[in-house]
């Protein structure tokens, strides 16, 4: 979809050009490079000073929002803007309130779900944006952190518990970043289980459990934690590994290039 009128690429009414902009739309392709010739001959082509086309503007402008503004970032953006609503539910009335606190997981869940789907939409349709790439994982672990501080300041989680978790995400982040020019440390299968375990046990604790359930969350948060650790080893061992590849891959080229 190019959004530009053949008359605004081709000049307003110019002879000779309406047949070539028609000629070039039916082929997909009726962009301003082909339907600036015919009579006129040198409209087509962009001379130093001259001026985009209003309608051009328009279009490009159009295209980079619909870019911005496509599913998969709506379901990051409202990610990020359940967070404060997260935290307002879980420490309404005290915080110890069970039906503010069933309102709390509820937002919760919301946000854990749209998780899978946002980059899953994403990847599927092409429609990855930097704006996604940014604000994805920011979301992520707002959410994840802001359950796991209010757990903590309430009392019901241990706060080294808190300083793991989110000592080890923070951590993992830096590391991608430090390595990436040597490579992409991809999510590991083991990754995703530990996302999928950390969430159910955050989301037990957000409800105001108690009797077997109370019990139970305590060994689904304890395998979470677990999880946790190996996985952010086994990341650090991967970016050991991809870190060691670049540095020999770039000491054999710059002596293939001296030889």
């Amino acid at each position: 979809m190019t959004g530009v009128p053949a008359s605004a690429a081709g000049g307003p009414g110019a002879p000779g050009t309406r047949g070539a902009a028609g000629a070039s739309s039916a082929s997909g392709k009726g962009t301003s490079g082909t339907s600036g010739t015919g009579a006129t001959g040198t409209q087509g082509s962009k001379t130093p000073g001259s001026k985009t086309p209003r309608g051009a503007k328009l279009s490009a402008a159009a295209v980079n929002q619909a870019s911005l503004w496509n599913v998969a970032n709506l379901l990051t953006m409202l990610r990020l803007v359940l967070v404060p609503g997260f935290v307002a539910l879980m420490l309404a009335d005290g915080g110890y309130d069970p039906v503010w606190r069933a309102w709390a997981w509820a937002a919760f869940a919301v946000a854990m779900i749209t998780d899978v789907f946002d980059g899953h939409l994403a990847r599927t349709y092409n429609l990855v944006t930097d704006f996604g790439k940014i604000a994805d994982p920011i979301a992520d672990k707002a959410i994840m952190g802001a359950a796991l501080i209010c757990l903590s300041s309430l009392g019901d989680l241990p706060w080294w518990v808190t300083g793991v978790i989110l000592g080890r995400e923070l951590g993992i982040t830096l590391l991608r970043f430090v390595v990436i020019r040597y490579g992409v440390i991809p999510a590991s299968r083991g990754g995703k289980i530990k996302t999928l375990t950390q969430g159910v046990a955050v989301g037990m604790y957000v409800l105001a459990l108690t009797g077997p359930l109370a019990t139970l969350r305590f060994w689904v948060m304890a395998v979470a934690v677990a999880l946790t650790v190996v996985t952010g080893l086994d990341y650090v061992r991967q970016a050991i590994v991809l870190r060691r590849q670049g540095l020999a891959e770039r000491k054999a080229a710059a002596e293939e290039a001296e030889a």
